[in-house]
């Protein structure tokens, strides 16, 4: 055969090894990372629940999810192994630099955007009453429809000839 027609498949062939062999290093390193926890640790699962490792067994761990509560997961189940410094981060909120005193303090809501924001109950618009009002349920309508019925026209007439 010609070395050229083969050339495709050779292609073909180290490419599939290449991907492969990527995919089992991540597989790899995905197992040491789950044969390295210890009790103490704190993990997130596959479904991004954080917890904290209580006992390790072959192949499941109890986890701490809240104080007091636990529950048992298989270990492929946990998606990342975390340090204490991020696990903390991210739990319970700790950050040191969490308070950046030179920069400037947004709030969490829109009143400032708006310049009555700060003074809302002080402003002179009038508030609607969105409520129902018994009296209005007994008022016949009084509208532009209703007058023009009355053009010398029954119910069932049409202005088709």
């Amino acid at each position: 055969m010609n070395p050229v027609t083969l050339l495709p498949f050779i292609v073909l062939i180290g490419a599939m090894f290449l991907m492969t062999r990527s995919a089992k290093k991540k597989q790899a390193a995905a197992a040491q990372m789950r044969n390295d926890m210890q009790p103490g640790t704190g993990v997130r699962t596959i479904g991004g629940m954080y917890a904290t490792v209580k006992e390790l067994h072959d192949d499941t761990v109890l986890l701490e999810i809240a104080p007091g509560v636990h529950a048992v997961y298989a270990k492929n189940a946990i998606g990342a192994v975390l340090d204490d410094a991020e696990y903390n981060r991210i739990v319970h909120g700790d950050d040191e630099n969490a308070l950046d005193i030179d920069g400037a303090i947004v709030p969490d809501d829109a009143s400032s955007l708006t310049e009555a924001g700060a003074d809302e109950d002080s402003s002179d618009d009038a508030k609607i009453d969105l409520g129902k009002k018994a009296d209005a349920d007994d008022a016949e309508p009084t509208d532009a429809a209703s007058d023009k019925k009355s053009e010398g026209k029954t119910d069932g007439e049409a202005d088709a000839k």
